[in-house]
């Protein structure tokens, strides 16, 4: 999954049209594998993000759930943490490559 879609379900406020649009248009980037298509592919590039953002507004409104809602704030707060792990390991990978380098 692209990292900048973010799970939408069982969300308390529930998921607004414009987060399912988002969602859209970061999914047809990443399988386009573009962020700005040329101006011959704008036309078909919208209508995807259209039926997409569409189809998962769909897909959100009829999933049906036992579960309480998830808090945003604190699925925000997992994922800036996951994020901070990331970034973390990633510095100390870089560091320990550089120190490799550095002739004693």
């Amino acid at each position: 999954m692209c990292r900048n879609i973010i799970p939408l379900n069982n969300l308390a406020p529930a998921a607004t049209d414009e987060e399912c649009h988002d969602a859209a248009l970061q999914f047809v980037r990443k399988i386009s594998g573009t962020t700005k298509p040329s101006r011959a592919n704008q036309a078909v590039f919208d209508e995807a993000v259209e039926q997409i953002a569409h189809a998962t507004r769909a897909l959100l409104d009829g999933l049906v759930t036992t579960a309480p809602p998830k808090s945003r704030e604190d699925e925000a707060a997992k994922r800036q943490a996951r994020s901070a792990d990331r970034y973390e390991a990633l510095r100390a990978f870089q560091a320990q490559k550089r120190a490799s380098r550095t002739p004693a």
